[in-house]
């Protein structure tokens, strides 16, 4: 085990490397000069621009840009925005947000996708599992705006169970219907995994011995239908994590939060680098670190699977 791990933070580093120097190029790829943009109709004298752009090492080639952001990352100078705050502030307090939304669109996606999903491969062909199919095939084909609207509209606007924007602060109870509307598509994906995988499970020979051996259909279904079936399921929830970190800045605009997404998102459109590149290194290894949590749990859901002699 400990062998395995080794390897897999092993094979962190080229991904960390190779997503940053993508991310980095394409910000420096954009059109435009960011500081002269940030100073609109009145520019500054070429003298002044000149530099702030060598205080920013724009003045340098790309290569070189990005080998000092780099060797700075490492030292812990994630470097400042072209307002001139630091960018780990920046960090500090988008971050936090944006990471309490995620995981609470993935407790809500993994407690219910899996409960609906398993009592829909227990009732495989009736009125329940027909149903399932439909509410998920649903909200896979319609756009995660549009549901975020819908539900802003119905519980915001109508019924006045939620505010329709989330506060500065962003405390749970004002994410749950952000969070909702986060997890939406991913819970009709782990509905449709958990009953289909149930549905296999359930006609599995070490099913029919737990069976004939006298155990009770609970015990049965909890322990060997259930704890098998998760194995697909968990690999689904820890690509997913890095997914709803990503996806959250369609939700974050609908709701007007300030987390992560609108914070790279204006930093895209500003052409901030380092901004950019920080806290896409920041999800790289928070996406790694999940994939590799869930490979190490697949030992302790399937004692067949081992990873070092």
């Amino acid at each position: 085990m400990l062998w395995y791990t080794g390897k897999r933070l092993i094979q962190m580093i080229p991904v960390f490397f190779g997503a940053t120097f993508l991310i980095y190029f394409m910000v420096f790829s954009l059109p435009g000069d960011p500081i002269a943009a940030l100073y609109g109709d009145r520019p500054p004298s070429a003298a002044v621009l000149a530099q702030i752009r060598a205080e920013y090492n724009l003045d340098k080639p790309f290569i070189v840009q990005y080998l000092l952001y780099i060797g700075n990352f490492f030292q812990g100078d994630l470097g400042t925005t072209y307002s001139g705050r630091s960018v780990s502030d920046v960090m500090a307090s988008a971050f936090p947000i944006t990471a309490r939304l995620a995981m609470l669109a993935l407790a809500f996606e993994a407690f219910f996708g899996i409960f609906v999903g398993l009592i829909a491969g227990l009732r495989k062909g009736k009125l329940f599992d027909a149903s399932a199919l439909v509410v998920s095939l649903l909200l896979i084909s319609v756009p995660t705006f549009v549901i975020g609207f819908v539900l802003q509209f119905v519980f915001g606007v109508q019924l006045g169970w939620a505010r329709t924007t989330v506060s500065g602060a962003a405390p749970l109870d004002e994410l749950i219907l952000p969070a909702l509307v986060l997890a939406s598509v991913s819970f009709a994906y782990i509905v449709r995994l958990t009953r289909a995988s149930v549905s296999d499970n359930l006609n599995a020979d070490f099913v029919r011995t737990a069976t004939a051996k006298g155990l009770s259909r609970p015990r049965v279904v909890t322990v060997h239908v259930l704890r098998n079936s998760l194995v697909p399921v968990i690999t689904f929830l820890g690509v997913d994590i890095g997914s709803l970190m990503v996806g959250a800045i369609v939700t974050e605009g609908i709701f007007n939060i300030n987390g992560v997404g609108g914070t790279v998102f204006k930093a895209i459109r500003l052409g901030e680098g380092p901004t950019v590149v920080s806290f896409i290194a920041v999800m790289v290894v928070i996406f790694v670190l999940a994939n590799l949590l869930v490979d190490l749990l697949y030992a302790a859901l399937d004692p067949r699977i081992r990873y070092a002699k």
